[in-house]
């Protein structure tokens, strides 16, 4: 049985790459500071946006950038609604004439579904008389 097992590295836990010729990118160390006073450093890309906030890995805690000033907040947009955007196309006057005309093609048997507009049964009016 030995003769059959397979020899070998471990499948996927090891990579035969070393890291000779290879050129890492440029880091830098970013020191947060937590709410507690307590400190740890983030490495990342020289190049990188540096956030303000970010969570430590070991705490859990929010930290703040040591030297950093709080960004200001971004101008959000308000949310538009289904409504908002209707408004944009037509105004309230037409919109209430558009209803109206709907609803009466809708009463009329014109528009709808199809079970609204069927005839009553006979069967069922004779046993309600009976």
């Amino acid at each position: 049985m030995a003769e059959r097992a397979l020899r070998g590295a471990r499948l996927g836990t090891q990579s035969f790459e070393d890291e000779r010729g290879v050129e890492m990118a440029p880091r830098q160390q970013v020191e947060y500071v937590c709410a507690d006073g307590h400190t740890f450093t983030v490495i990342m890309a020289d190049e990188a946006e540096i956030p303000f906030e970010w969570e430590d890995p070991k705490t859990g805690q929010i930290g703040r950038l040591a030297d950093g000033v709080k960004p200001e907040g971004k101008a959000e947009k308000p949310i538009r609604t289904h409504w908002d955007m209707l408004l944009e196309r037509r105004s309230v006057d037409e919109l209430e004439e558009i209803l109206t005309e709907r609803l009466e093609l809708l009463r009329g048997g014109e528009i709808g579904p199809p079970h609204l507009h069927r005839p009553a049964k006979k069967s069922a009016a004779k046993k309600k008389s009976a």
